[in-house]
């Protein structure tokens, strides 16, 4: 298939939904861990197309929604502090820390701009050379490299004033986190395509094998999401557990050497905070010893207060596949879209999010 309109083919689909439950004979759980797969499954309707057998849960795959109370004060406070201006992608600048959010802080004062992208951040840079530009580095596997090689840009220009705030998380190590924890009993894992397209298959091949898990890598359309469901219930019901791609217009097993490369020459893995899962180790990224100049947190005399999570809102719970938005009692009411209590409701990619617009009653 050449176009994305067959990827969201009628026909195509509802041969696959057959396929999967003439296949589907054992009862099994399923996540997929990327948001946006979640808003694929909610928005048309997967989850409602599948057989009894079938369950599915969603995963940690929310970047912004993973990021720590913790790291969204540190983020704040840096904004507090004079001659700094925070950059950030968008959904962070309104995601709530434990008093105020991005947003927040700018309406009293801090300067914070939205970026959409890295070159962004460093053009902000050069213009404000009397001043320290901050990039957050939000995000998974897929935005470490253009962050990486926004500071390889910034010491290769002499930009003295650029730094980041390494923010960024490893998704493997996160999967081995919750299925370590014991909260969740999962058959079958929808492994993230745009994490696969810098990491390859093979770090998936480790939880398949270790946890006995059938891992299938897929891409974001209707199409690729059944597809890739259609494999795992072929693997569990033959007792199989090993790693596929149903993506392979856009994963390679070796992933992307040019991207794993740059990462690996700026950055270290390091432990990191997980909103819901708590401290994993080597779960995140920090600048390595080469680049420590551009980082924030050691550039920065950064004070926060003890941070806390926001009264009721059950996000964590349902990052780890535990709840779902429709077992909070906030959802719908005192927290929508429009005013977030918590971060799952204000990514397009949140679990509360995609159940609000397309998956259950928020009357």
């Amino acid at each position: 298939m050449k176009y994305i309109s067959e990827f969201r083919s009628r026909d195509l689909a509802m041969g696959i939904i057959a396929n999967i439950k003439r296949l589907s004979d054992k009862s099994a759980r399923l996540m997929e861990f990327c948001g946006g797969h979640t808003v694929t499954i909610f928005k048309h309707g997967i989850r409602q197309a599948l057989p009894d057998t079938l369950e599915m849960v969603s995963g940690p795959g929310c970047p912004v929604c993973v990021t720590s109370n913790t790291d969204i004060d540190k983020a704040i406070a840096l904004s507090k502090i004079p001659g700094v201006i925070i950059t950030t992608f968008g959904d962070m600048i309104r995601v709530p820390g434990s008093n105020m959010s991005l947003q927040e802080a700018k309406a009293d004062g801090s300067d914070v701009r939205t970026v959409y992208s890295t070159v962004d951040a460093i053009n902000i840079a050069k213009e404000n050379k009397e001043r320290s530009v901050v990039f957050l580095g939000i995000g998974f596997e897929t935005t470490a490299p253009t962050i990486a090689a926004s500071i390889v840009q910034a010491e290769q220009q002499g930009l003295n004033n650029y730094f980041v705030l390494a923010l960024n998380k490893l998704s493997p190590p996160a999967i081995r986190a919750i299925l370590d924890s014991g909260d969740v009993r999962l058959h079958g894992l929808i492994c993230p395509g745009h994490v696969s397209t810098i990491i390859g298959s093979a770090p998936w091949g480790a939880i398949a094998r270790d946890y006995h898990i059938p891992c299938v890598i897929s891409g974001f359309e209707p199409v690729d999401i059944l597809q890739c469901i259609s494999m795992l219930v072929e693997q569990i019901e033959k007792g199989e557990a090993r790693v596929e791609i149903a993506y392979s217009r856009g994963v390679r097993q070796e992933g992307n050497p040019a991207a794993l490369n740059i990462m690996e020459k700026v950055f270290q893995p390091a432990a990191a905070k997980w909103r819901g899962i708590g401290e994993i180790d080597a779960s995140g990224l920090k600048l390595n010893k080469n680049y420590q100049k551009f980082d924030a947190e050691l550039a920065f005399d950064i004070t926060i207060e003890d941070s806390r999570e926001n009264p009721g809102c059950i996000c964590g719970e349902i990052l780890r596949g535990t709840r779902i938005p429709l077992d909070c009692s906030l959802f719908g009411s005192s927290c929508t879209p429009e005013h977030p209590v918590g971060p799952c409701m204000v990514s397009s990619e949140g679990s509360c999010s995609a159940f609000y617009f397309y998956g259950g009653s928020h009357d």
